[in-house]
């Protein structure tokens, strides 16, 4: 199913992520709410995840609901700014949340973006992240212009390996110290960069579970 074209833009020329709600693979991409007590709750259980603080360090280690929402309100003021867009990942049916993914560092210049995600614990097992990001690629080459999605991620988190791969994002090399250890901002650890071209093939979704 094709994403759902955005009604309106920011004057970056960015779509508004509020308006801008794909659908497909059994999912629908949402924008988050940071007055939303359960958008809130969603976002403070998947950043204190230990999976995801594991193989990831956000510059703040926020560990409460205050934090959270500013995280969000952060989130939207980047999205407002055309930097990037954020979106909480939910079912399609029941609309309850399974996690997270964004496409961050927008350059409308350059036609590149990062993508990033995370799944909640009880969705895990289920194709979630594989879904989504083949449906938040293809709605970033479609309705942002762009020609390369970048990934990367620490050494050692073959998960997100075998996704980046599964989704069309081919194993590029290695960057070296290029993200923080985990729990940390003063030590680096290496990391694999994966990226997708718009004139690459995108591949089957996984069977939803």
């Amino acid at each position: 199913m094709a994403p759902t074209h955005a009604h309106r833009t920011h004057a970056t020329g960015v779509p508004d992520p509020s308006r801008a709600q794909p659908r497909g693979h059994g999912l629908h991409l949402r924008s988050w709410d940071a007055d939303s007590d359960s958008d809130a709750e969603a976002w403070l259980r998947g950043f204190l995840d230990p999976e995801f603080q594991r193989w990831n360090t956000p510059l703040n280690l926020w560990t409460d609901l205050a934090g959270a929402r500013e995280s969000l309100r952060a989130r939207a003021r980047d999205a407002a700014d055309g930097r990037s867009v954020s979106f909480r990942v939910t079912d399609g049916g029941s609309g309850t949340t399974l996690g997270h993914i964004g496409v961050n560092e927008i350059s409308r210049q350059m036609k590149v973006a990062r993508v990033g995600y995370w799944v909640l614990p009880a969705a895990r097992g289920r194709g979630v992240a594989g879904r989504a990001l083949l449906l938040a690629s293809r709605w970033a080459f479609a309705e942002l212009g762009l020609h390369r999605l970048e990934l990367g991620h620490a050494i050692g988190h073959e998960a997100s390996c075998r996704i980046a791969e599964r989704c069309g994002y081919r194993a590029e090399g290695t960057l070296r110290e290029a993200m923080f250890e985990s729990g940390r901002h003063d030590a680096f650890r290496d990391v694999h960069l994966h990226a997708r071209l718009a004139t690459d093939t995108e591949p089957a979704p996984p069977d939803a579970r």
